[in-house]
């Protein structure tokens, strides 16, 4: 049932002015559509929505994954604009310089402007992204 419809992660900002410039300044985003609930933002494919909200950063997982085709370069292009990458040392995963490896793939998380945890990951084995 819910398989036959778009998915697209909801992201919590307790500024939401402050997360718009994050999102908009240091990652990159275009807003698709803007309201007073929140800002859509497109990403190849598929959508992001960033929309206010109390609880914002009160996740201590990752709210959002992107894949991307090189993670040491966007990881360096993104400490570039100041965002600093989570450290984690626990059972099965163990990041270097703020990348894991793991099966399947390496990874790196970072907190943007309002805590929320943002995962990145390159994958070993191609994925065919549906469209």
């Amino acid at each position: 049932m819910l398989a036959d419809y778009h998915t697209y992660p909801t992201i919590p900002a307790a500024d939401l002015k402050r997360a718009r410039r994050f999102y908009e300044q240091t990652l990159g985003f275009k807003p698709g559509s803007v309201s007073s609930a929140g800002v859509m933002y497109n990403a190849k494919g598929s959508v992001v929505f960033v929309y206010p909200s109390a609880a914002a950063g009160t996740n201590a997982a990752t709210a959002a994954g992107f894949a991307v085709d090189d993670l040491k370069a966007t990881v360096a292009e993104l400490q570039a604009k100041g965002v600093k990458f989570e450290e984690y040392d626990m059972p099965g995963l163990k990041t270097d310089h703020g990348i894991a490896v793991f099966e399947g793939g390496r990874g790196a998380w970072f907190k943007d402007s309002e805590g929320n945890i943002i995962g990145l990951a390159q994958l070993s084995q191609p994925y065919s992204w549906p469209g």
